[in-house]
């Protein structure tokens, strides 16, 4: 296994609307970011990855890009990224980049240009296509967003795909000259500096030729969901291998892939060291663990998520993975509702699950990724009322569950408190001030009403806080090859509380001991273990006590043992 600096990273996700907010208009932006690089210099990450900052009419917060190479007016100038840029390279942090090239927003001038005329030299950058004889859509495909996939242009009488807002047209990738130009601007962004890319859905570039009808997967539904035709398509891997050729090996990068839906076997082959195209990827399956199978509301309809299958999935993606690629490692994201509030104890033992979630993901092998606020566990939000949303996906699914599937406001509610994506994206928590010191102005969404009891002021200075616990984990990632680079081996894999583990490189061992839950199990050293030469490394509980074997683990306890 090469030694690669990616490898030894730890990535900090930011979302800059939410961020920090320099100038008073309730949207985060650059120059808030610039204020906080010494705290995340502080916190100890080596690479920033920033969610999209690019020209946009934001109706999906950016992920909708009208031109990818300037500044967003909300965010500031490019003057103000070139700024950033540096500074964050003078503190030794890289910065990698939002990479969004399935689809454009409607106002990028190719679309603009596409959907003037049937003959216009751009018309084929976007996928057209006649109605049905029936005048419908060309095919059954449902957006991610609810509705058709499809939406009729009145001016040139056709439909244009769209797998997620209306707003946001799926390039052609099919065609030559949108890969070039893709290409194009991203060789001009790296020659500006940056590190690197995180590349959104980026396993749906290549959808199966004829645009064929989904499976009836919802029979109660018009739309189906379409991933068997648009995710892992059949010229996927030669788009990546044409984008390595052409821009990526050119250049000292780190690139990471959204990819859902994506086969395992898939994956590994594209992030294959010796001939894949990317580094790693983010995949999804354990973020389906709490996922209600055999439903048809899909990401909405949850169930309690039990620990051996989530230690069947993180098992199964090492061992695919040892000696040929690298895993991306993360619990929440912009998409993704917090990972305390998910997977720990937001309440009675929200520091020590917080604490213990971190644990786990900087233990295991691969690159972990922190997003924004999870260093400070802030947890989702339980907004009274469908009018604080933002994020169009909620918008969309509340319409939908209330007005076309029955559903009461209660229930849908409730869903969104548990899955929405705006708990992810209410403002950092800096301290206990008005708006937790995001802005001096009137939010873009609202702060979690509990930013007075959890924040970074609060935090910086205390050794027992979930900020101090993140600094040591990554401080000890960096002291510690064995937590990069060793072998992962799996104890006990059917018990429902303990996640426990080994890290071998060498001579060298470390024992990770994770109590998932509040009860009070037993630890038993597994056969072969050395609890003579244990030291302990880290805890997230003040007094662990001395014994090792025959411990009775507390609530969410989380232990690193150094074995040899």
């Amino acid at each position: 296994m090469k030694r690669q600096w990616w490898k030894e990273a730890v990535v900090y996700q930011i979302y800059p609307r939410s961020f920090r907010d320099s100038n008073g208009d309730g949207i985060g932006d650059i120059q808030g970011i610039i204020e906080k690089v010494d705290y995340l210099a502080e916190l100890g990450i080596d690479v920033v990855w920033l969610s999209p900052v690019y020209e946009s009419p934001n109706d999906d917060n950016g992920y909708d890009i009208s031109h990818y190479q300037r500044i967003m007016k909300e965010f500031g100038t490019m003057e103000d990224w070139d700024e950033l840029l540096d500074a964050l390279h003078d503190r030794g942090i890289r910065l990698m980049m939002d990479l969004v090239v399935n689809h454009t927003s409607d106002e990028h001038p190719w679309f603009i240009e596409s959907r003037s005329s049937r003959d216009n030299p751009y018309r084929d950058y976007y996928i057209w296509r006649d109605p049905a004889p029936d005048g419908s859509e060309p095919n059954n495909w449902v957006s991610f967003f609810s509705g058709s996939a499809w939406e009729w242009d009145e001016t040139t009488g056709q439909y244009y795909l769209h797998l997620f807002t209306k707003k946001q047209p799926d390039l052609n990738w099919e065609r030559e000259e949108v890969r070039q130009q893709v290409y194009d601007m991203m060789t001009w962004w790296l020659d500006r500096g940056v590190d690197g890319f995180r590349m959104d859905v980026i396993n749906n570039i290549s959808k199966t030729p004829g645009l064929p009808d989904a499976s009836i997967k919802d029979p109660a539904s018009r739309y189906q969901f379409a991933a068997e035709h648009f995710a892992d398509g059949p010229r996927l891997f030669e788009y990546l291998e044409e984008m390595r050729d052409k821009v990526l090996r050119h250049y000292d990068t780190i690139t990471v892939g959204e990819t859902a839906f994506l086969p395992l076997s898939s994956a590994a082959d594209m992030v294959d060291e010796e001939s894949g195209y990317l580094n790693m990827v983010f995949q999804f399956e354990h973020m389906a663990v709490d996922a209600e199978p055999g439903t048809h509301a899909g990401k909405w309809e949850t169930r309690p998520w039990k620990l051996p299958e989530l230690k069947q999935i993180m098992t199964k993606w090492d061992k695919e993975m040892q000696g040929r690629g690298w895993n991306s490692l993360y619990f929440n994201n912009h998409d993704q509702p917090r990972q305390v509030s998910r997977f720990g104890d937001d309440q009675q033992y929200h520091q020590t699950s917080a604490k213990l979630l971190g644990t786990f993901l900087h233990t295991m092998k691969g690159t972990p990724y922190i997003y924004q606020g999870e260093e400070l566990g802030m947890t989702n939000v339980e907004f009274p009322d469908i009018s604080y949303y933002r994020d169009v996906e909620i918008l969309n699914m509340y319409k939908e569950f209330t007005q076309e599937r029955g559903h009461s406001h209660e229930d849908v509610m409730q869903r969104i408190w548990t899955t929405g994506r705006d708990n992810a994206r209410t403002p950092v928590q800096w301290d206990a001030s008005a708006h937790a010191g995001f802005t001096a102005g009137t939010p873009w969404i609202e702060v979690n009403p509990n930013y007075t009891s959890i924040n970074a002021a609060a935090q910086m200075n205390d050794p027992a806080s979930i900020l101090s616990y993140y600094k040591k984990l990554i401080r000890l990632r960096r002291q510690e090859d064995v937590l990069v680079y060793g072998d992962y081996e799996l104890y006990d894999p059917d018990h429902e509380e303990l996640y426990v583990f080994t890290r071998t490189l060498g001579k060298e061992q470390v024992l990770v001991v994770l109590n998932f839950f509040a009860g009070t199990p037993v630890f038993h050293l597994p056969d072969g273990l050395n609890e003579a030469a244990a030291h302990l490394l880290l805890s997230n509980y003040d007094q662990t006590g001395a014994s090792l074997h025959g411990r009775t683990m507390r609530p969410y306890e989380a232990l690193v043992y150094k074995l040899a």
